[in-house]
Formats: C-alpha cells, sequence, structure tokens
C-alpha cells in the first residue's frame, strides 16, 4: 500500500513538473482593460525584446530595429510561447511573457544565439490589430 502511495505521489509530482514546464508566465505590465481582445485569426503588430531568462543577455529586439512585428495569432509561425501568451491583449496593452524552452526553441534551440534547453523573457507590446480600430469603437 505504501509502495502504491508513493508511486502515485511520484507520478503527480512528475506530472504537475511536466505541466508548469509547459506553461507561459505572463506578467501584465500595463493593462488596459478594452471589448477587442486578440484571438486566433488577429494579424497582430507587436513590438518586443527578446532575452535569455538565465543571463538577462538580449538577443533580439524589434524596438531596436524601430519596427514592430507582424504575425497572424494561430497559424503557428511563431513559437508557442507567443501563440499563447499574446492571446486576450487588448491594443497599447505591454506583457513580459515567461516562456519555458518547450514553447520556444525546444531542447536544441537556435545556436549560436539561443543555446539549448533556454528559457526565455519577451517583454511585449501590442500596438494594433489589423482591419480594427479602437478609435471607431468609441464613438
Amino acid at each position: 500500500m505504501r509502495v502504491a502511495s508513493a508511486l502515485g505521489f511520484a507520478l503527480f509530482a512528475f506530472a504537475a513538473t511536466t505541466f508548469a514546464q509547459d506553461e507561459v508566465e505572463i506578467v501584465k505590465e500595463r493593462e488596459i482593460e478594452c471589448e477587442r481582445k486578440t484571438a486566433k485569426g488577429d494579424t497582430i503588430n507587436v513590438h518586443y525584446r527578446g532575452t535569455l531568462k538565465e543571463t538577462g543577455t538580449q538577443f533580439d529586439a524589434s524596438y531596436d530595429r524601430g519596427q514592430p512585428f507582424t504575425f497572424t495569432l494561430g497559424e503557428n509561425r511563431v513559437i508557442q510561447g507567443w501563440e499563447r501568451g499574446l492571446l486576450d491583449m487588448c491594443i497599447g496593452e505591454k506583457r513580459k511573457l515567461i516562456i519555458p524552452y518547450s514553447l520556444a526553441y525546444g531542447a536544441d534551440g537556435m545556436p549560436p544565439v539561443i543555446p539549448a534547453k533556454s528559457d526565455l523573457v519577451f517583454e511585449t507590446e501590442l500596438l494594433g490589430i489589423q482591419g480594427f480600430n479602437p478609435e471607431k469603437q468609441e464613438l
């Protein structure tokens, strides 16, 4: 009976750890209320700064280029951490996404820029949702 209990606890602990590794931690740095939030199928414009969680080393930033990144949510053209972390976001909102490697570039990383098994941090700002004008909604 004790063996079964210990085994059950070990499996629960493993499942909890595995589940936790597959979640994006979202820190809302500038939260905004709105009626129209991002959803799958939306083409969005985002400014971002990406750093390695372990060292804080910046590896990419749209801010540095002065050009936001545009993509469509749900088309899986970006890392899964972004697909999940940028949903239900309002224009003007800023979020910090803390993304486990399993939802970023995986066990292999993207050498030499992103080492193997690197958790990432992205500072993001939603600039727009294509086809949606928030000023028209307020009228």
